[in-house]
C-alpha cells in the first residue's frame, strides 16, 4: 500500500500484479485452479501460501487479489476479501463473527435483505435487537455485556438517514463489541468509516464500484487477523467468493469511481435544489440543510451522496405516474450506476415488510428513491420536474 498517493491515483494503480508479459491493463486470470511444480510444493502451499501463491479460485486468484488490495488501499483497511455479492459480504461478515448466545444490536433502518439475514441469525440462536439507529444515544443505551456486533448502514436504504459511526463505535467498544458498517450508499469515495471507529466495512460492489450495472460483487474490509482468519475461512468454505471475471470488471470500475461519484453527487445536489419546495413532493437529501442529519453527513462524508428520495403527496398512485413519466431516468431497483435509476421501495426493495414496519422506518406509499447517474444535470432536472408535473 502506497500511503502517500491520493485516492484517485490509488484507484488506477494500487494492487497491480503484472505477469511476465508486462501487460498495461489488469490481467484476467480466468482459471479455477493452479499448477504446482511438484508434490512437495503443493503440500507446502496448502500449509501456508505466500502473497502470490494460489490454490483454488474459491480461496483466491491473482485478479481477485488485485481488487482486494486496491479496495483495502482506498479504504485504509489492513486487508479485504471479495465476495460474490453484497449480501454474501454482509452474511459472511456477520456469520464469521457470531455464534449462538451472542447479541447483535442493529439499526432498524435497513435494506430488506439485511433484515432477513438478521432474522436467519435469530433462528440459529443469535439474539437481535433493532433500534432507531439515527438517534446516537440509543446505541449506548441498548448495548449489553454479550453484545458482539453493532450493525448498521451508514446511510440507510431507502430513507437516507445518516448514522453517527463514531458514536456507535464508542458504544460498541465500551462492551468489547465489533462495529460492522454497510457503507454502500456512502461509497468508498466518501468513506471515513475505519477512521471513525468501524471494525468491519462492507460494500456491495454491484453498486458504485462496478458503476455500469454489469456484475454482482461484494467486499469485506477490516483488520488482517479477521479478514484472513475467520472471514476467509467462512467464505471460502461456504462458496461466497467473487469470480475472477467479476473482480476484473470491478477493477475497471474502480478506475473511474472518483470521477463518477462526484459527478453523480453534483447531479443529486442540482435535482434536490430544483425539487425543494415543490408542491407535489418533499425531497429527502442529506446534502440539503433541512435534512435532520445534514451536519453529520457533512462531517462524516463531506457530501450528501449520490441518492435522494422524493415523497410524493399523492401516495402510490402519484409515485407510479411520476415513474412512468420519466424519460431519462430508468425504473430499476439497482443503484450507483452511471445511468440514473428510480424505484418505488414500498412495492420493490421493501415490499416484504409490513405496512407498519415500513412506516416506522419512514417508507411512505409515495416514496421514490432516485440514484443519480452521470448524465447532464440540466437534462435530469428537466426530466424529473416534467415527471412531477405528470404526477
Amino acid at each position: 500500500m502506497t500511503q502517500d498517493w491520493k485516492t484517485r491515483t490509488k484507484l488506477v494503480h494500487e494492487g497491480i500484479r503484472r505477469s511476465q508479459y508486462g501487460e498495461m491493463a489488469e490481467a484476467l486470470f480466468l482459471t479455477q485452479g493452479f499448477v504446482y511444480p511438484s508434490a512437495e510444493v503443493a503440500e507446502a502451499r496448502f500449509i501456508s501460501s505466500g502473497p502470490d501463491e494460489f490454490i483454488y479460485a474459491r480461496y483466491g486468484n491473482p485478479t481477485t487479489r488485485m481488487f482486494e488490495d486496491r479496495m483495502a488501499a482506498i479504504e485504509g483497511a489492513e486487508d479485504a476479501f471479495a465476495c460474490a455479492s453484497g449480501m454474501a459480504a454482509v452474511n459472511g461478515a456477520l456469520m464469521a463473527l457470531l455464534k449462538a448466545g451472542d447479541h447483535v444490536l442493529a439499526a432498524r433502518q435497513m435494506f430488506g435483505s439485511c433484515l432477513h439475514v438478521l432474522k436467519v441469525l435469530g433462528q440459529f440462536g443469535v439474539e437481535v435487537t433493532l433500534i432507531d439507529g439515527a438517534v446516537a444515544e440509543n446505541w449506548a443505551a441498548a448495548v449489553r455485556p454479550n453484545t458482539r456486533v453493532c450493525f448498521f448502514e451508514s446511510v440507510s436504504n431507502p430513507g437516507l438517514e445518516v448514522i453517527d459511526i463514531a458514536a456507535v463505535a464508542a458504544a460498541a467498544h465500551s462492551v468489547g463489541a465489533m462495529v460492522v458498517v454497510d457503507n454502500a450508499f456512502a461509497s468508498p469515495i466518501y468513506s471515513r468509516a475505519i477512521a471513525l471507529g468501524a471494525d468491519v466495512v462492507v460494500y456491495s460492489a454491484t453498486k458504485h464500484i462496478d458503476g455500469g450495472g454489469r456484475a454482482l460483487g461484494g467486499v469485506v474490509l477490516g483488520r488482517k487477523e479477521f479478514i484472513r482468519g475467520a472471514l476467509e475461512t467462512y467464505v471460502k468454505h461456504t462458496g461466497g467468493a467473487m469470480s475472477p471475471f467479476h473482480a476484473w470488471i470491478m477493477l475497471n470500475g474502480l478506475q473511474t469511481l472518483d470521477l463518477r461519484v462526484r459527478a453523480q453527487t453534483a447531479n443529486a445536489v442540482a435535482v434536490a435544489a430544483a425539487v425543494q419546495g415543490h408542491a407535489k413532493a418533499r425531497v429527502i437529501y442529506p446534502g440539503l440543510e433541512d435534512h435532520p442529519q445534514h451536519a453529520l453527513a457533512m462531517a462524516q462524508m463531506g457530501a450528501g451522496g449520490t441518492l435522494l428520495c422524493l415523497d410524493l403527496a399523492g401516495g402510490k398512485e402519484a409515485a407510479f405516474r411520476f415513474l412512468d413519466a420519466l424519460r431519462i431516468v430508468s425504473i430499476s431497483n439497482n443503484l450507483g450506476d452511471a445511468k440514473s435509476i428510480a424505484t418505488h421501495p414500498p412495492t420493490t426493495t421493501h415490499k416484504n415488510l409490513t405496512e407498519e414496519d415500513r412506516a416506522v422506518i419512514g417508507i411512505t406509499p409515495g416514496m421514490v428513491r432516485i440514484s443519480m447517474g452521470i448524465e447532464d444535470g440540466e437534462d435530469l432536472v428537466a426530466d424529473i420536474l416534467g415527471a412531477l408535473d405528470a404526477a
